[in-house]
């Protein structure tokens, strides 16, 4: 046999070095409740839902301090933790509401819950709601009055009276379900699903333990971007637009056209990343699919990337900047080749579309931080190279061909201006041989040239990785092209600086504001009629089919705690993120009287109407994060700040923050009866008339 210490420890665990009372508390007196637990490692979540939240419930932390679970621990449940849950939470409840610890390490329990929950086994970050609704679960098949489960069918209410099912379904619930959880924290939904093909309509009554209610969520967006204008003289500039959620590609052009005057046809969105086209979006696709870490730059452009046959809008190609490294290259792949800086959308006219009109194209896109080799270079870097060609040239070629290879001169013999090649669609004027002929076959153009060529052209993969030796037909639907430059000529001629720099918009400063929702909309967003997914069809007893039927969800019932979980974690197909909306709630008389379509007890309103008791908050992003706790002392009625270990007073105008995340609210007429109570019995704490310390944090 063993007896308990006065504090609630064991003997035995003492012995075995896991006690939870740290030897420095021995001599420590201090008001009862106001215990810190120490984080074992990401343990926070656990700290914040079970202790600093589920301890200042009154009446559950009453029912296990006068030692009323000892009779109704259920040994026998299948379905519990052969009572070894509830009296680890005992231990650790007797043991912070003893007055003589500062903080306590919670080893014991994490054990426990470990052993009979897997997911919470280790180290790893957890979310508090999760822990909660396991811890709560697990205490009630621990505590339930119900030794032997009967067999109970489902109540349907085949068009009778809401307050008869109601009844019977809360009388089936309490035959097999019957512990001070369930007294505590259970009320009652009123389901109704309506097929929409019959109009069948089914109504259930089904018990809950806490809401978990919706966040009113914007419909709106900001993204940013980068718009690179095809004048080369102007900077790409930054932008931040404001898009429909739920909209295409199509609105962020329309948004950006706002901007910028460039019409939205004239647009082309693409995902830049690691100096390649990660994707070029088309005018259809979902705005969702953009994270908000995704490096979007828009091009303006006079034609699309996949050219429609017969039209005469100039043909849109990707191109990337590579440069040699000092490795060789062997069989055509690339490994001496590296990608830099940001690549281009270039627009080529059909009757342009060349190498040298393309060379040309590129030098005028760059003209900005690309210099011009002058004629000093030229006489002093080609005359190998032009001995050479001399000798590879044969006599056959045509004297047009050498006219075109040369391109096109004025009367100095000296190159148009880019500009004036390019013209109004930045193409050239000069006659060139076409893209599409033997030339475009060659591993790089061009191969010999009596001019100083800053870069080579190359048809490449569209991760700009390897040549392609592409057909006239392959090229024609989609032709990459990558600018291949040697070190030397890159560092004279390409400044970086320059070619990196861009300008803000006006309206990089926007911020999208997000206005405070209030707790009631959260509740009455959780009460509308909505339609099951696909996923999660309903059997229609009349059509004899899954249907994808609508559903409202009503407050019937209320219990003594009201538990309210804020779904501030939303997940989709493309993304997952936290939702930061500040919502407002009431720390006292939050009234419910709206919601519970019950009918209502006029002479008892206090049955609608909670105080506030608990806060837990969680604090960072999806993947990391802190959980603390704000919770008001049953016996002092003075708020805390519980941050695992550490706790300190606070005023009630700094527990309302972006972080909350899980509240709990207790009923007024139950808080009256405690009050009531609590005053006829005389203290027993040795602090509890002590002052609060005056130093408050702030949280928010």
């Amino acid at each position: 046999m063993e007896t308990r210490n006065k504090d609630g420890t064991w003997p035995s665990a003492q012995l075995c070095g896991m006690n939870n009372m740290p030897d420095e508390d021995e001599d420590f007196q201090g008001q009862p409740g106001i215990c810190g637990l120490t984080n074992l490692g990401n343990t926070c979540f656990m700290n914040s839902a079970l202790q600093q939240c589920l301890s200042n419930v009154p009446q559950l932390t009453e029912y296990f301090l006068n030692n009323r679970y000892l009779e109704e621990l259920n040994f026998r449940n299948p379905l519990g933790m052969k009572g070894e849950l509830a009296e680890a939470y005992a231990d650790l409840v007797k043991q912070t509401w003893s007055g003589y610890h500062r903080s306590i390490v919670p080893n014991v329990f994490k054990n426990k819950v470990g052993h009979f929950a897997s997911q919470f086994l280790g180290y790893q970050q957890h979310d508090s709601q999760e822990l909660l609704s396991f811890l709560l679960d697990g205490l009630h098949e621990d505590l339930n009055r119900v030794k032997k489960k009967e067999y109970v069918e489902l109540c349907n209410g085949a068009g009778r009276p809401d307050l008869e099912v109601a009844q019977e379904a809360w009388q089936n619930h309490k035959r097999r379900n019957d512990s001070v959880i369930v007294d505590t924290f259970h009320g009652l939904f009123k389901s109704t699903l309506v097929c929409p093909d019959c109009g069948n309509v089914s109504v259930t009554f089904d018990p809950f333990c806490y809401l978990s209610v919706p966040l009113p969520v914007c419909s709106r967006r900001v993204l940013e971007v980068f718009f690179v204008p095809m004048d080369p003289r102007r900077k790409p500039e930054q932008h931040r637009v404001v898009v429909p959620k739920k909209g295409n590609i199509s609105d962020l052009c329309v948004a950006l056209s706002t901007h910028t005057s460039v019409a939205p046809d004239k647009m082309i969105v693409a995902d830049v990343f690691s100096h390649r086209f990660y994707k070029l979006y088309q005018l259809e696709d979902p705005l969702s699919g953009i994270l908000d870490r995704d490096d979007i730059f828009v091009y303006e452009v006079t034609g699309r990337i996949e050219p429609v046959e017969g039209s005469r809008d100039d043909i849109v190609v990707p191109v990337y900047l590579r440069e040699r490294t000092p490795s060789r290259d062997y069989n055509n792949s690339y490994y001496g080749l590296i990608l830099f800086g940001h690549p281009l959308l270039v627009s080529v006219p059909r009757d342009r579309f060349s190498w040298e009109g393309l060379y040309n194209i590129l030098m005028y896109r760059l003209s900005r931080y690309v210099t011009k080799p002058t004629s000093d270079d030229d006489d002093g870097d080609e005359k190998g190279d032009e001995n050479e060609d001399e000798d590879v040239e044969d006599d056959s070629s045509s004297e047009e061909e050498k006219e075109e290879m040369s391109g096109p001169t004025d009367n100095d013999g000296t190159q148009e201006s880019e500009q004036e090649q390019a013209g109004t669609s930045s193409g050239v004027t000069g006659r060139c041989p076409s893209l599409l002929d033997n030339s475009l076959h060659t591993s790089q153009w061009p191969p010999r040239r009596r001019r100083k060529q800053l870069f080579t052209l190359q048809t490449v993969n569209s991760n700009g990785t390897s040549d392609r030796t592409t057909s006239p037909e392959e090229a024609q639907s989609q032709p990459y092209i990558a600018m291949d430059w040697e070190p030397e000529m890159k560092r004279r001629y390409y400044d970086e600086v320059e070619a990196e720099g861009y300008v803000k918009h006006d309206c990089v400063g926007y911020m999208l504001k997000k206005n405070p929702v209030q707790l009631k909309e959260c509740i009455k967003l959780f009460t509308t009629v909505e339609t099951l997914e696909k996923e999660n069809p309903w059997y229609c007893s009349s059509c004899k089919q899954h249907q994808l039927a609508t559903k409202k969800l009503d407050l019937w019932m209320l219990p003594e705690v009201l538990i309210i979980h804020l779904k501030r974690f939303s997940f989709s197909k493309f993304s997952r993120e936290k939702l930061d909306t500040l919502v407002q709630f009431p720390i006292r008389d939050l009234d419910f009287s709206e919601f519970v379509i019950k009918p209502k007890n006029e002479s008892a309103p206090d049955l609608y109407k909670y105080d506030l008791i608990a806060v837990s908050n969680h604090y960072g992003g999806m993947r990391d994060g802190h959980c603390t706790t704000f919770a008001c002392n049953k016996d002092s009625g003075q708020w805390h700040y519980f941050d695992d270990n550490s706790v300190s007073p606070v005023n009630e105008n700094q527990i309302e923050s972006k972080a909350a995340y899980v509240l709990f609210y207790q009923r007024q007429d139950v808080g009256r009866r405690q009050s009531q109570t609590a005053s006829s019995e005389t203290p027993t704490s040795p602090a509890s008339s002590s002052t609060p310390n005056s130093d408050i944090m702030d949280v928010n």
